[in-house]
């Protein structure tokens, strides 16, 4: 279900990137600098009275399809837990110009980094990708570091789509819900680099979350940040069950794949992991 109007205005999506930064870093998903939010806007907004200085931008790669659109983003090395507390500091605006090559890059003078997250190819390609296959007009992505969900991807049999999703889906009713599409695990890619970028490109056109191998996880929500932000807590809910039971050897056996079959089923939700 895409965003409905009355569109939110620019300090409303502050405010949520803020709720969601703050959220990550309470599930200790998001240490020190690490961690990082964008929002693509595709209906006009007013970037001048908080982000008053521009400057022109090349972007990392081509991106046709977010033509005339906005993005917000946070800034290298700024804390998400602190993200609601000085949005300005932390958060640039980036209109994309009609080449989808380039951007004007609008900041606050309280501005304190001093370039965007060294992940946004991944973010830019992740909207480029989905706003020109589907034609939506809003999406939030979240990039975080959990660390159950990470620490399980250091385990080789966990580098498995299908034996991850066995394994994380079976600890509450709840996730078969919340995360029918199922969780993608991409091995590991070095941070920044084209084979990490395209690979989490192609992993969230199947799934709405995906982990990246001894890493990370990025999530994608059409509804709000604190959406995207619930489905990387609802993962990482599953996969500390699943720590815990490796902890415990074992001792615990997770709802059986006829109750969660029974599960999806009262709900109507379709999913191949049900």
């Amino acid at each position: 279900m895409p965003i409905a109007e009355p569109y939110p205005e620019l300090d409303e999506l502050l405010r949520s990137m803020g709720a969601g930064g703050h959220r990550i870093s309470e599930i200790d998903a998001s240490e020190a600098g690490a961690g990082n939010i964008s929002v693509l806007v595709g209906w006009d907004l007013e970037l001048r009275r908080r982000f008053p200085v521009a400057s022109e931008i090349d972007l990392p790669l081509p991106a046709p399809a977010l033509a005339g659109k906005t993005l917000l983003v946070t800034g290298s090395g700024r804390r998400l837990r602190q993200l609601h507390e000085d949005p300005e500091a932390a958060i640039a605006g980036v209109r994309v110009h009609d080449d989808g090559l380039t951007a004007t890059m609008h900041t606050s003078p309280r501005r304190l980094f001093e370039k965007l997250t060294s992940e946004f190819n991944s973010h830019l390609a992740v909207h480029q990708d989905q706003v020109a296959r589907r034609g939506i007009e809003f999406q939030a992505v979240v990039h975080a570091q959990p660390m159950h969900l990470t620490y399980l991807s250091h385990i080789p049999a966990y580098r498995d789509t299908a034996a991850f999703n066995a394994r994380v889906l079976r600890w509450e009713p709840e996730s078969i819900v919340a995360l029918s599409e199922g969780i993608g695990v991409l091995p590991f890619l070095v941070p920044g680099s084209q084979g990490m970028m395209q690979a989490n490109v192609e992993g969230l056109r199947e799934h709405q979350i995906v982990v990246w191998s001894k890493h990370g996880v990025m999530a994608r929500s059409d509804l709000s940040v604190t959406r995207a932000t619930d489905r990387i807590e609802y993962a990482e809910t599953g996969a500390r069950y699943e720590y815990m039971n490796l902890v415990a050897g074992g001792a615990a056996e997770g709802l059986s794949r006829d109750e969660i079959r029974a599960v999806a089923t009262e709900f109507q939700i379709d999913s191949r992991w049900a």
